[in-house]
């Protein structure tokens, strides 16, 4: 629901939690006045009687929160959306985002796999995923990324599951297999979205790993190109030059 607030912590060096394109910055949602509009109704319809106005400004505060990047003022607001919401889905999903945000990866992994029983939905598999990277578990980590590219999710979902489930299997040194999963996801040179950008990162970091060192430079000078500043791209490809 909230997938626009839910990039993942690392990116996706390819590497176990370190070096890499820096955290990526959380984003509203949609303006900073409304939650959407789905996220809304479904915590008014599962609030406490009376008590429906009071859940939807602390799930629009816990949203906002994680936007301007504050997780622990989002998990106080989000704490008490649970308390008035016990069986809204939203408020698991926006804990969770709190809690993984603080590096508090265990506890994002209970209120994420609540908030994914409750609404049937995967769209925050990869932050599952990424959690279990952070705890040392890549083989968890790759299984729950995987569902989430089996799942409909958004493109950039997608990307972001491909992104952690490469990372993961590159942890494991099975290079070829991460990148055939990076790969899955089609892109095009002369489009280059966010997510895009990160996930030619990770690609370029996986096959210079697997000893592909010119294939590594020319997704680094593609990166470049779109973008001089992204990540640490130019460093990258003037180490491999």
């Amino acid at each position: 629901t909230l997938a626009a607030v839910s990039r993942h912590k690392d990116p996706a060096s390819g590497r176990p939690r370190r070096g890499g394109p820096p955290p990526a910055e959380p984003r509203p949602h949609r303006a900073r006045s409304s939650l959407p509009r789905d996220v809304a109704e479904e915590v008014r319809g599962t609030a406490r009687s009376g008590r429906a106005d009071q859940a939807v400004g602390l799930a629009e505060e816990a949203v906002i929160a994680l936007s301007e990047g504050d997780p622990a003022r989002a998990e106080r607001a989000a704490l008490s959306v649970k308390a008035l919401a016990s069986r809204s889905a939203a408020a698991r999903e926006i804990l969770g985002l709190a809690f993984y945000h603080q590096e508090r990866f265990r506890e994002a992994i209970r209120e994420l796999q609540a908030y994914r029983r409750m609404s049937g939905r995967r769209d925050q598999n990869h932050v599952i995923a990424d959690a279990h990277r952070a705890l040392g578990a890549p083989e968890r980590a790759v299984m729950e990324a995987r569902d989430g590219l089996a799942a409909p999710v958004e493109e950039a979902v997608r990307a972001e599951c491909a992104i952690v489930a490469g990372a993961a299997l590159a942890d494991l040194g099975r290079f070829e297999e991460a990148l055939t999963v990076l790969r899955s996801v089609p892109t095009r040179p002369d489009v280059a979205r966010p997510h895009h950008l990160r996930l030619w990162y990770v690609t370029a970091d996986v096959l210079e790993r697997a000893g592909q060192r010119d294939q590594a430079a020319r997704l680094l000078r593609l990166i470049l190109r779109h973008d001089p500043d992204a990540f640490d791209a130019a460093d990258r490809l003037s180490a491999l030059s």
